[in-house]
């Protein structure tokens, strides 16, 4: 019994260790304040985007919640204000799967802010289907939208700098591939519906987030803007929400215990926006806090090139 009980302790210990040092992760120790800066954060509606901009509110930045949905957004903006005490909070609607609405938000933007100093680029989905624009709905709303979105504001960025662009990207880009093929013919990563070519569209897209931050950094090379992609952790949040609730199900056991929760989860995003020095680091990729190497098909010049002219022709800047 003794020897049972010891077992039984070991492994409840472990577990705890494990739990509470390899899953909560490292921590965004920036103490910088806010206060006279404005910040974007895509996707803030839930899950680590709503974390992220609830902390840089607390910190005093002027943060704008950019959302498709209306009603969610705007019960995001009350859930912001009160958790961050700030009124420095606004929603704005911002639908990524429509080269329409990114523009109209980048316009009704620059209209009414002259600020712009963090750019966080964190919303993503994780469906099969097509934008309104025709683009397959992973290429188009976690790639094609951040794309444009970020061109349309790098002069205000510019003006605004010291200033960053954070992608929120995922370590599933190491599976990720980019077929220019079916991206020129079908403007889309692949036209499977399976569990498991899903997956891989996604892992491709998350793969285009870190190939536009390595052409990124390189173009802004000789300004005070600087740019990070990052993989904030596996998190149970609402990405997975499209799936079926069978899954769902299954899944939830380990989500609850080996998954980051939302505050977990956006601390690598903070450390990109906020960590001071970490500039000579533009274009770089971060996990857990910290910069990592990447596989060679993740900063291939060609393919990052590559990859933004396509892109500036799907989303009509070319």
């Amino acid at each position: 019994m003794s020897t049972f009980l010891l077992v039984v302790g070991a492994v409840v210990g472990i577990a705890y260790l494990y739990r509470h040092i390899v899953v909560k992760g490292m921590q965004c120790t920036s103490k910088a304040r806010l206060v006279g800066k404005t910040v974007i954060v895509t996707g803030s509606n839930t899950g680590i985007g709503k974390s992220t901009a609830i902390d840089l509110a607390k910190r005093g930045a002027r943060v704008i919640l950019a959302c498709r949905s209306m009603q969610r957004g705007q019960a995001a903006l009350e859930e912001v204000k009160r958790e961050s005490g700030s009124n420095q909070v606004v929603f704005m609607p911002l639908d990524l799967g429509s080269l329409k609405s990114v523009r109209s938000f980048a316009e009704n933007f620059l209209k009414s802010e002259p600020r712009l100093d963090i750019l966080i680029n964190n919303a993503g989905i994780f469906l099969q289907g097509r934008t309104e624009d025709g683009l397959g709905m992973m290429f188009g709303v976690n790639h094609i939208g951040h794309f444009l979105l970020t061109n349309l504001l790098l002069d205000r960025l510019k003006e605004c700098g010291p200033s960053r662009v954070v992608n929120v990207s995922s370590v599933g880009h190491n599976f990720g591939k980019i077929n220019f093929d079916c991206l020129n013919t079908q403007k889309a990563l692949g036209t499977g519906t399976s569990v498991m070519e899903v997956f891989q569209y996604y892992c491709d897209s998350k793969l285009c987030n870190v190939l536009f931050t390595h052409e990124l950094a390189k173009r802004l090379k000789g300004t005070k803007v600087t740019c990070y992609s990052l993989h904030p952790g596996a998190i149970n949040s609402e990405l997975a929400r499209n799936t079926s609730s069978v899954m769902l199900m299954l899944m939830k056991p380990m989500t609850m215990f080996f998954w980051k929760n939302t505050v977990q989860g956006s601390q690598t995003t903070l450390h990109c926006a906020l960590q001071d020095g970490i500039e000579p680091l533009n274009g770089r990729y971060f996990s857990n806090c910290t910069v990592r190497n990447l596989y060679a098909k993740a900063k291939d010049d060609a393919a990052a090139k590559k990859l933004w002219e396509l892109s500036e022709r799907l989303c009509g800047l070319a």
